[in-house]
């Protein structure tokens, strides 16, 4: 399997330590603090470790202190409820002594129902877009040095953005995008660890698609960005080693805050899952965009 999609696999498989208590890594991917998609699949992880059959269908989270990369997190389980058809679980996700995440997630019991869903974008198959994961390597040697570390990791999935980002000089875009997305190896046919890497993927483009009208200000110093919270809704069953697309927008940006929601798609158009998150955007005192 690729290495970084393995390291990614093994970073999910937490350390039982007691009965509704667990223990999982971090990992250093650029950013200032642990990713919050990591501690929001490990959080999920955690949850569907104290639940029997039955798969998750939404989670809403909290990002209250940043994570150090360099510590241990301890995620602690509290089921609340087992009942005929759901189960809901909180967790707690701590570091230093100190709660640096919480998060609510309920579980259903298989079962037929109404069915409808909203229709797909129409945009390009992945196939007819370039490779998005990193930028040449003549744009990344433009770039500022936070920006570039950042943007040359190597990451375990590969993306394909319908709408190309200039990072060097970004301007004023629609607050929208659509980005093909996929593990970059197969992976096990494991519908529970499908749905916790896409909880550890769709922290990503979020918040960013709130920079879009003001310039794409996410990619300079003189802005502050940090995830507030996360909601998600498991719609159908999914893979995330085949083609996903993820198609956001971001209706409002005010009070130093953004907000952004998305729905997922399988590539033959089935809507499989949706998210939405708020975040801080707040410009640096003295510092102009």
């Amino acid at each position: 399997m690729n290495p970084q999609l393995a390291d990614l696999l093994r970073l999910l498989e937490l350390e039982p330590l007691e009965v509704n208590l667990f223990r999982g890594e971090s990992r250093d991917i650029g950013s200032a603090q642990v990713f919050g998609g990591q501690v929001l699949g490990q959080a999920l992880t955690a949850a569907s470790a104290t639940v029997e059959g039955r798969i998750v269908h939404s989670l809403h989270a909290y990002f209250l202190r940043r994570g150090d990369f360099n510590a241990p997190i301890v995620y602690q389980v509290d089921r609340s409820l087992d009942g005929h058809s759901f189960s809901n679980r909180r967790v707690v996700a701590i570091q230093h002594g100190e709660p640096i995440f919480n998060m609510a997630a309920s579980f259903q019991a298989s079962e037929e129902g109404l069915e409808h869903q909203i229709g797909m974008p129409a945009v390009p198959p992945p196939e007819d877009l370039s490779d998005s994961s990193a930028p040449p390597p003549e744009l990344l040697a433009r770039m500022p040095e936070r920006v570039r570390q950042f943007l040359e990791q190597s990451r375990p999935f590969e993306y394909r953005l319908v709408q190309p980002l200039d990072y060097v000089a970004p301007r004023s875009e629609p607050p929208s995008r659509q980005v093909w997305f996929r593990a970059v190896d197969r992976l096990p046919p494991d519908e529970m660890l499908h749905r916790c890497l896409l909880a550890y993927l769709s922290d990503y483009f979020l918040l960013d698609t709130a920079t879009l009208p003001h310039g794409s200000v996410f990619l300079r110093a003189t802005i502050v960005m940090a995830s507030i919270d996360h909601a998600m809704w498991f719609h159908r069953p999914l893979r995330v080693d085949d083609w996903l697309l993820y198609a956001v927008e971001s209706p409002s940006a005010s009070g130093a805050r953004g907000f952004a929601r998305a729905s997922v798609y399988s590539r033959d158009g089935t809507l499989v899952a949706s998210t939405a998150q708020e975040g801080l955007v707040r410009l640096r005192r003295g510092k102009a965009t």
